[in-house]
């Protein structure tokens, strides 16, 4: 953690946050109609797989890669990387959880979601995000939240998780104060 990030969580209290999202995420479930998660690349997927480890009945997961599907994809400076989208299960009439780390703007779920949808119709879509930082630009809404976090709009909000990072923690970056003109 460098000197400017302020520890909104460590590694137990990130994990407690996991453990009582994957309960709420699996109320009202039914057999008839199993979850199936889909985490976005990059941190949602780990998040996804964490979740489904916590539940009694497990889950499906996959991964939904969302770069063709951005808003903003013309303005980028370089090529885009694209890491795939894994589904291993049918989405058609299938009860999707999508699962990310962080909601901001909600522009990344926008095209997750429009994602999903090419791949078939499920009977419905609801969202699993670790930290709600607010400050959205879209109609979208979590319906299972780990943190809601109060932040500045140029703040950043750094989720690690294992595996991908040697520590899980989450971190807010605050914004470098703004110099007044003399």
């Amino acid at each position: 953690m460098s000197s400017e990030e302020v520890q909104e969580c460590d590694a137990g209290e990130t994990g407690a946050l996991i453990k009582a999202m994957a309960g709420r995420i699996w109320e009202g479930s039914t057999p008839s109609s199993p979850v199936r998660l889909v985490g976005v690349r990059s941190r949602g997927v780990p998040l996804a797989e964490r979740l489904a480890a916590e539940a009694v009945a497990g889950g499906a997961v996959g991964a939904v890669d969302i770069t063709l599907y951005r808003d903003d994809l013309d303005q980028a400076r370089r090529w885009p990387v694209l890491r795939g989208t894994e589904i291993p299960f049918d989405v058609d009439g299938a009860d999707v959880v999508l699962v990310d780390d962080v909601l901001f703007t909600g522009r990344t779920i926008r095209a997750a979601i429009d994602a999903i949808c090419d791949l078939g119709r499920p009977a419905r879509i609801r969202l699993a995000v670790l930290v709600d930082r607010g400050w959205r630009e879209l109609p979208i809404q979590p319906d299972v939240v780990g943190l809601k976090l109060k932040t500045d709009r140029c703040d950043r909000v750094r989720v690690r998780l294992r595996p991908i990072d040697p520590v899980e923690e989450i971190v807010r970056i605050p914004a470098a104060p703004r110099l007044s003109p003399s």
